[in-house]
């Protein structure tokens, strides 16, 4: 039997709050007597204790995770965190269960707004910013931005640093340990992109080779390459320095080590940003020999040094109709089922300089190199000039003589084998391994009694406002407003925040952020099973993954209201995605934005196919995994883990023919899995009209899909229309939520109830701006959490 503690404290707390008297004990001065209403509100509560929740306190039952057997109304204050859980509950109407007399809409209102005026007001006069760690190390996304920064270098860390792990979503969290492994490969990193930046010749040629992914289907337009080619790729790459390199191409082979798609001649292009380096023709061989098809596929070209746009292509051959009637899918990439039509691009390797004239002109060297020396008496003095200019940058903070001890030290040494050049590198290398630009410290200042609520320092702010926004470091401009003491105030923080945010650095937010709260990562491991989903490829995959990040960068870029997220009259399509979704006259491979009409099945987040399918199995959907994704990352309010010993849905111990629905009434008859997924499933059998790849479905297994759902505060809807107008009417619930998750990614650590009354502020000031983007992240950056820090 359902425990009713809470609801009943809810109702005694509700009737409290109504009535205006709500928690005036936690406010009253020491000494002063409580009104009589207050006393008989209270006898209310104890009355409904004592007639109802005796069972309850023996069982020592906890409802929810929430124990309030021995709390009142008036503990608002010294119970807070058991309070804003109240709260959490109330505000998403789990509370009082489904089954049991709930109050009216008006009465949760008033309950809230008095509840959490209290804990507020409380909040207020003891603010609890929270703890971030002392130390966190730059994960690698962080570190690969401060690079290109830095050095105006870009380069691929994915490469040089291991992955980090999540937590609370985001990995940029559990990044406190710097491991004796971890440090080895940021030291590695150090060198190899200081020579790079540098440009200093290599005892022997060195090289890259770039393999494109096996199902990436090469028979239409590869954006960014001429109109009129086909596949292959397009490939930013910094070269070492002025001299020559060798491009090596290789073409992708079957089973058979035969060429696929190779019935004929085709001519292959090498770009050089977009100015045409090589043309090579492809034949089939006489001897039915491939061994050597490519062979000759290489060519030695001269370039000069830094970044370049490398491109291999193949001109297209026009299709006939025929040809294009007998193709029914878009993927060729599989062998067996849906084989090549034409040659594909397999890999393309880079090796070089030869015939090395200089290190070149590079956009590295002149970021670097703030002066010249021109005798060697200079030397000194511009070593330590360049040095000052990076690691104020590198360390976000003015430098002094000690910190230069150590890089000049290492220059010296350098010089002494080498050139000034060589100096420099050496020093390099040491900055980028120094804590100082690995890692973010913030340490208490001394003085500040423990627990004790303090704002951090306007050096401390930039940094957390520049890993917030770009990932990176702060710019010059943020850094000098630091170091002059003024960033703290309002109106110059303010402003600095929305300069970052026009800036195309805050893409990150886009890239980062939102790759990580709406699960866009997780693409690139998705691979639905070609039996069933046989037109699915890495072309596909990638689109649904631009579409989505460009919807949520036009929420950023024009500013609009966060809610758009949910219900848009826009999206932004190529060719194939518009085949793929069904919408007719879109042509090509450049992404547009296409307007929508209200019939339309696509728009907001839980139409695109990057949501859908990262939240699918392989082989079907799961309303499961759509509705835990919806109950967590839109509404915040995730179900529980489940039970231990529950065994997994066993597709093949039910008819085949049965719906995805029928298949979980399983779960649903069983009584411990009944009541969560009582509250997840209803949520994601909304969305059964998209299958697991995101396609529009009106049948499942012959019969008509039913898309009836609900949401836990017990509305009922059918389909994914109806699931956006009950997310909607509730809009403080997905900005909350919305605000919690960019706090997380702000702070790097995870929400805590101490949180809450600065969420709450954050989120009356946003909904007076129509819950605008900016609204929303000006009011993280000027919160109590952001601002300040709570000491050891």
């Amino acid at each position: 039997m359902r425990c009713r503690v809470m609801s009943v404290l809810l109702f005694a707390s509700m009737a409290l709050v109504v009535g205006g008297v709500a928690v005036i004990e936690a406010q009253k001065p020491p000494g002063r007597p409580a009104s009589q209403a207050v006393s008989r509100k209270k006898a209310v509560v104890n009355e409904f204790v004592e007639q109802h929740c005796v069972d309850c306190h023996n069982a020592d039952d906890k409802t929810g995770g929430i124990d309030l057997s021995n709390v009142t109304p008036e503990d608002v204050i010294r119970r807070s965190e058991i309070w804003e859980k109240v709260v959490r509950k109330l505000r998403a109407r789990q509370m009082p269960p489904l089954d049991e007399p709930r109050p009216k809409e008006d009465s949760y209102r008033a309950a809230l707004s008095a509840l959490e005026a209290s804990l507020d007001r409380a909040a207020a006069k003891r603010p609890n910013p929270g703890r971030t760690d002392t130390m966190r190390r730059l994960n690698r996304t962080e570190y690969q931005n401060a690079i290109r920064d830095l050095l105006a270098l870009d380069v691929d860390a994915r490469g040089l640093l291991p992955a980090d792990e999540s937590s609370h979503g985001f990995d940029n969290v559990t990044v406190a340990n710097l491991s004796p492994t971890l440090l080895s490969r940021y030291i590695s990193a150090a060198q190899k992109i200081s020579s790079l930046a540098i440009g200093r010749p290599r005892r022997s040629p060195g090289g890259d080779t770039i393999r494109l992914r096996a199902d990436f289907t090469q028979e239409e337009h590869v954006e960014g390459l001429p109109i009129g080619t086909r596949g292959g790729a397009l490939i930013p790459y910094t070269f070492r320095q002025d001299g020559e390199y060798d491009v090596q191409i290789r073409l992708a082979r079957d089973r058979n080590e035969e060429v696929e798609g190779l019935s004929g001649p085709h001519e292959l292009e090498l770009l050089l940003d977009r100015r045409r380096v090589g043309l090579f023709t492809v034949r089939p061989p006489r001897d039915k020999n491939h061994a050597l098809v490519d062979a000759k596929l290489k060519v030695r070209i001269s370039v000069t040094a830094g970044p370049h746009q490398l491109g291999v292509t193949f001109l297209k051959n026009p299709s006939s109709l025929l040809e294009t009637k007998r193709q029914p899918y878009d993927a060729h990439f599989n062998m067996h089922r849906h084989p090549r039509i034409s040659p594909a691009v397999y890999q393309i390797s880079i090796t070089g300089p030869y015939s090395a004239t200089g290190s070149g002109d590079t956009p590295s060297r002149r970021k670097i190199f703030v002066c010249t020396p021109t005798k060697p008496a200079e030397e000194e003095a511009c070593a330590k000039k360049i040095l000052t200019t990076l690691m104020r940058r590198a360390y976000r903070r003015p430098v002094d003589e000690t910190d230069l001890k150590t890089p000049l030290k290492f220059f010296r040494q350098a010089r002494v084998a080498g050139d000034f050049d060589a100096g420099i590198e050496l020093a390099l290398s040491s900055v980028l391994v120094n804590p100082s630009f690995l890692l973010r410290i913030e340490r208490d200042p001394k003085g500040v009694a423990p627990k004790a609520a303090y704002r951090i320092s306007d050096l401390e702010l930039a940094s957390r406002l520049s890993f917030f926004l770009w990932s990176s470091i702060p710019d010059d401009e943020l850094l000098d407003v630091a170091i002059r003491g003024e960033l703290h105030k309002p109106k110059v923080l303010e402003h600095q925040v929305r300069r970052m945010l026009s800036d195309g650095r805050s893409r990150n937010l886009v890239t980062n952020f939102a790759g990580q709260w709406l699960y866009l990562r997780n693409l690139e491991s998705m691979t639905p099973d070609v039996r069933l989903f046989p037109d699915f490829d890495d072309n596909l995959r990638q689109a649904f993954r631009q579409e989505t990040e460009l919807f949520f960068e036009s929420i950023l870029r024009e500013d609009r209201s966060v809610l758009d997220l949910l219900k848009a009259d826009y999206t932004y399509l190529n060719g194939r995605l518009a085949r793929h979704y069904g919408i007719g006259y879109i042509y090509g491979s450049r992404f547009r934005r296409v307007s929508l009409d209200e019939s339309s099945k696509r728009g907001g987040l839980l139409r695109h196919g990057s949501i859908l399918s990262v939240t699918s199995y392989a082989t079907r959907t799961s309303p499961v995994i759509r509705g835990h994704w919806v109950l967590e990352n839109l509404l915040g309010t995730p179900p529980p883990p489940p039970p231990a010993n529950v065994p997994a849905l066993k597709d093949n111990t039910v008819a085949t023919n049965l719906s995805v629905r029928e298949r979980l009434a399983e779960h649903r008859a069983n009584a411990a899995c009944a009541s969560c997924h009582d509250r997840i499933d209803p949520v994601g059998f909304a969305l059964e009209n998209f299958d697991a790849v995101g396609r529009w479905r009106d049948n499942e297994a012959g019969k008509p899909v039913d898309v009836s759902g609900g949401l836990p505060d017990g509305s009922r809807f059918k389909g994914v229309s109806g699931l956006e107008k009950g997310l909607l009417n509730r809009p403080e619930m997905f900005v909350g939520t919305m605000v919690e998750k960019l706090l997380t990614f702000a702070l790097g650590r995870g929400v805590e109830h101490y949180d809450a009354p600065a969420i709450r502020k954050i989120l009356r000031d946003a909904r007076t701006k129509d819950y605008r983007f900016s609204s929303l992240i000006v009011g993280i950056a000027t919160s109590t959490p952001f601002q300040m820090r709570r000491s050891n």
